[in-house]
């Protein structure tokens, strides 16, 4: 009888945190310039179910390749934090937010900082994501971690921005290694 009802609370005990775990929110925020990085978070949205929010400049970057990497050169040689043009509505309602970007200057982009700057952090899940052109995480993943000190930071998931079409299955093995799923599957 003792092995029956502990069985019975620790059903109940799991039932509950599968039942905590669904009622987290998720955000995915994430600046993409030619977009990779907005599919990837696409990607994510769809198989987590969370809000979906572009992290914008007010002044935005050209549209010439080697223009913005110039530009995004400038801005990290002089530490520039880039204004945001919308912002987050409740970030406090978050428990779990993703962030994306694509690796600029081996790092993320200054605008990144300024978001990370802006918001709190302390006791959220923060999982980070990246598009690159063969640099991988760079430095980004320690900067991201400093400005994110009070969280807990999940391992990322980092692609080269050529594959992200075609990456829908390699988001979704990571998103079940990390122990993130759709809430609405649960």
């Amino acid at each position: 009888m003792k092995k029956i009802m502990c069985l019975v609370a620790s059903a109940v005990a799991l039932s509950g945190a599968v039942q905590a775990q669904s009622k987290e929110k998720t955000l995915i925020a994430y600046f993409s310039w030619g977009g990779n990085t907005r599919e990837m978070a696409k990607q994510i949205q769809e198989q987590t179910g969370g809000d979906l929010f572009e992290i914008k400049t007010v002044e935005l970057y050209p549209t010439d390749y080697n223009e913005c990497v110039n530009v995004a050169k400038k801005e990290q040689q002089a530490g520039t934090r880039p204004p945001l043009a919308a912002e987050v509505k409740d970030i406090v309602a978050y428990d779990v937010v993703f962030v994306g970007y694509p690796n600029w200057w081996g790092t993320m982009p200054q605008v990144l900082f300024t978001f990370l700057e802006k918001y709190n952090m302390s006791g959220k899940t923060v999982v980070p994501f990246c598009t690159h052109g063969g640099g991988r995480w760079g430095r980004s993943l320690n900067d991201l971690k400093k400005l994110c000190s009070d969280a807990i930071v999940l391992e990322g998931l980092a692609i080269s921005g050529n594959l992200v079409r075609r990456s829908k299955d390699d988001v979704a093995k990571w998103l079940q290694k990390i122990g993130i799923t759709n809430s609405k599957q649960q």
